[in-house]
């Protein structure tokens, strides 16, 4: 077993992390970002441009996407769910979305109300406007191992989304667990079907802990090949249209786990410690992290 030198964390607490909680004020927010910032992280997911309806949390995307230009040294990037969501992060300023295809219908009906395969049709129209603003576009493919409605994810509709998405122009693909239930065994079964599929693209994946394996099952993601990985400081975050879906894998407790791994990382763990800590005081209530409660060893 050969483990990379170095992994690439994307910071998702403004976006996955804040999704399913009250709406809280943008001053706050900016506040969770020079702290997330001040951890040394090169990839930092701002915001989503989606209905303010349905995700209230996120309805202030463009007036924090008006901040990020304070911080040059960061790569920003923002979701997507639509063409038109599309277009509103471009005009923002951001040069980098994502855009999630679920690959269960009745999860990607819940999410943004069309069928997977509707939804990956618009992976086409996405990437057209993305590349006429120079924009990356990255297709992370959701419940890419169960659904909270459909049960167990065909692995075979995770593979034609991510043939389609490399068919039509993407810069990257990722695999989420959207709910927390895979394992190791089949985080490793899963990226090794997927890889052959898309070439040199490169391919991240999401794991949420809501079942106590998400950092188990990263740690298999990179051990498969895999050098980017989604966290939350805090371990903040779920998905509100997935019931029973909570925690992403902390960004405190991962790099915890990759640094004595002796796997590099750009994120400094006592300054993500204090990012979560910044985090959990402006939701006010208790946060997941293993690291928030025990901090890190102590060093003879």
């Amino acid at each position: 077993m050969t483990l990379p030198d170095k992994v690439d964390i994307r910071e998702v607490c403004l976006r996955d992390g804040l999704q399913i909680e009250n709406p809280i004020p943008l001053s706050a927010k900016v506040a969770i970002l020079e702290a997330i910032v001040a951890t040394g992280v090169r990839e930092v997911e701002a915001t989503a441009f989606v209905s303010p309806s349905k995700v209230p949390a996120l309805a202030d995307a463009a007036e924090l996407a008006e901040e990020l230009h304070r911080f040059p040294e960061v790569e920003f990037s923002a979701l997507v769910a639509s063409p038109n969501g599309a277009k509103r992060a471009i005009a923002a300023g951001l040069r980098s979305i994502e855009y999630v295809v679920s690959a269960s219908d009745a999860h990607s009906h819940a999410n943004v109300g069309r069928t997977s395969a509707e939804a990956t049709g618009q992976i086409a129209d996405i990437v057209a406007i993305a590349q006429d603003s120079a924009t990356s576009v990255e297709v992370i493919i959701a419940t890419a191992w169960d659904c909270p409605f459909d049960g167990p994810t065909d692995p075979q509709r995770v593979l034609d989304i991510a043939s389609a998405a490399v068919g039509f122009g993407v810069n990257r693909i990722a695999i989420a667990d959207t709910i927390g239930t895979t394992t190791p065994r089949r985080v490793a079964t899963l990226i090794n079907k997927v890889r052959p599929l898309i070439g040199d693209l490169p391919l991240g994946a999401h794991f949420h802990n809501t079942r106590g394996s998400g950092l188990a099952s990263a740690y298999a993601a990179v051990q498969a090949g895999v050098t980017r990985l989604d966290a939350a400081v805090g371990g903040l975050g779920g998905c509100p249209f997935a019931p029973g879906a909570s925690g992403n894998i902390a960004t405190e407790d991962l790099v915890y786990m990759l640094r004595d791994s002796d796997i590099a990382v750009d994120v400094e763990l006592a300054a993500a410690i204090d990012a979560a800590h910044v985090a959990q005081d402006a939701v006010g209530h208790p946060l997941p992290s293993a690291l928030l409660r025990a901090g890190d060893r102590i060093l003879s």
